[in-house]
């Protein structure tokens, strides 16, 4: 694909031929009746909403109301995690049932002329892996590399893009200095570094032994990409640096050097091995928060995280705002990126959402910062939504809603949201023509419904 391929003929912003179109599912996420170490916590009533899973999307059981959906919608990629705790439940014991169930799910996808981009690591443990202490595990590369030996073996014929770990910077933040997460230390910095740092030799195993077995394949990493914006010069713009340096670096200095920088490397470790162990950059873009110095914050490096009330906001979280809708995250996140001069996929991006006020002018607008980029020559060769179908939303359970449809847990009956009919008409056109991007380049005050 050429990287500035797309044109503009004033009437129409046309992507790339063979762009993808996606969206993008997590397993347990989307599955149903999980048992792993996120199930543990949601037992311990460790989600804000008090909810727990369930059966979720009840994927397990059958995908073809959603796959069906998909196709409807247009979409020709779909991003979906493999499920480790179903396909090793004990250790070095492999269901091949699993296996079944997970080739079944890809085959359909191809059926569907769906193409399958698969996260081997979407932020559960198996319980005996949580129980060794996961990735604070010596043993954990291995079993990782294991794993991801018997996956390829088993599946490869059907994905040749590859996902080692969906958001490293996530799960070892907000497992280790949030306590948001499993296992729900805080404070505990360097040993989020020793986490991030032993997932990245990890991913570095699992890239080497993917192209062992597959010479054509192409493997990243998705990478959350966080904004950090200084509200005024000076100390708001330090602090802000520093958590953006905190946040959204480590991993991507791992995998371009093979060690964090001073003074992140006394404490984390290093993983030689990774350097350079990327066919492409994977980016989950979201939000912007708004940064100012306040003396009274150690705790936050001295920087009040906030958004302005006025900011484009989606639904809010249990206790706090999700964040700033802001598509212009995805520019700086792909210029970040672009450093590695590889590809890059939006692997996720999306807003939280339940009646469709927002999402429409987000997918335009996010879409057209997509645009401008490979105008300016960037290698950018996928978007994927988050995500198709509403889902359980980690530490917010069923209170956030994503999906470009609808979905009530109790009944699963689906209705598909005025933003999917309007992904639909994105992706089937390969672009957006004039007037949508004029009638989203604002966002609404309220709800602006998308009509067919």
């Amino acid at each position: 694909m050429s990287s500035g391929s797309a044109t503009q003929d004033g009437s129409f912003l046309q992507f790339p031929k063979g762009f993808l179109w996606g969206v993008a599912t997590a397993a347990h996420q989307v599955e149903g009746e999980s048992d792993n170490q996120w199930s543990d916590w949601e037992q311990a009533g460790h989600i804000r909403s008090r909810d727990t899973c369930g059966k979720a999307c009840d994927w397990w059981n059958s995908t073809d109301t959603d796959f069906d959906l998909a196709q409807k919608l247009g979409i020709n990629a779909m991003r979906l995690s493999l499920e480790w705790s179903r396909i090793e439940p004990q250790e070095n014991c492999f269901s091949e049932s699993a296996f079944q169930r997970y080739r079944q799910m890809l085959e359909d996808l191809h059926r569907r002329g769906i193409r399958p981009m698969v996260t081997l690591h979407h932020f559960t443990n198996p319980r005996w892996l949580e129980q060794k202490g996961a990735f604070l595990s010596t043993e954990s590369t291995a079993l990782f590399e294991r794993f991801t030996r018997r996956v390829v073996e088993s599946l490869g014929d059907l994905c040749k893009l590859w996902i080692t770990f969906n958001e490293p910077n996530v799960y070892s933040t907000l497992g280790y200095v949030t306590g948001e997460f499993p296992p729900g230390e805080r404070g505990k910095v360097d040993r989020a570094l020793k986490v991030m740092s032993s997932m990245a030799r990890a991913h570095a195993r699992a890239y080497r032994t993917i192209h062992e077995l597959q010479r054509e394949a192409q493997v990243g990493w998705a990478q959350h990409y966080m904004v950090f914006h200084p509200v005024q010069s000076g100390l708001d713009r330090l602090v802000a640096g520093l958590q953006s340096l905190i946040f959204n670096e480590g991993f991507f200095q791992l995998i371009q050097h093979g060690s964090f920088k001073f003074p992140f490397n006394l404490v984390g470790g290093s993983a030689e091995e990774a350097e350079g162990a990327c066919d492409f950059v994977g980016l989950n873009v979201y939000n912007r928060f708004h940064v100012d110095f306040d003396l009274n914050l150690a705790g936050q490096l001295f920087g009040r995280v906030y958004v302005p009330e006025r900011a484009p906001q989606g639904d809010s979280g249990v206790e706090k705002p999700y964040g700033e809708a802001f598509p212009g995250a995805i520019r700086a996140a792909v210029k970040r990126a672009a450093r590695f001069h590889k590809p890059i996929y939006i692997t996720e991006n999306g807003v939280p959402d339940a009646t469709d006020r927002l999402r429409p002018w987000l997918i335009t607008n996010a879409l057209k910062e997509v645009y401008s980029l490979i105008r300016d020559g960037h290698d950018i060769r996928g978007y994927f939504h988050w995500t198709l179908t509403d889902n359980f939303e980690w530490a917010e359970g069923w209170w956030l809603r994503f999906g470009l449809i609808q979905l009530d847990p109790k009944t699963q009956q689906r209705t598909i949201r005025g933003s999917g009919h309007l992904y639909r008409e994105i992706a089937v056109n390969n672009g957006l023509t004039k007037e949508l991007v004029e009638k989203y380049s604002q966002a609404p005050p309220q709800k602006l419904a998308y009509k067919e």
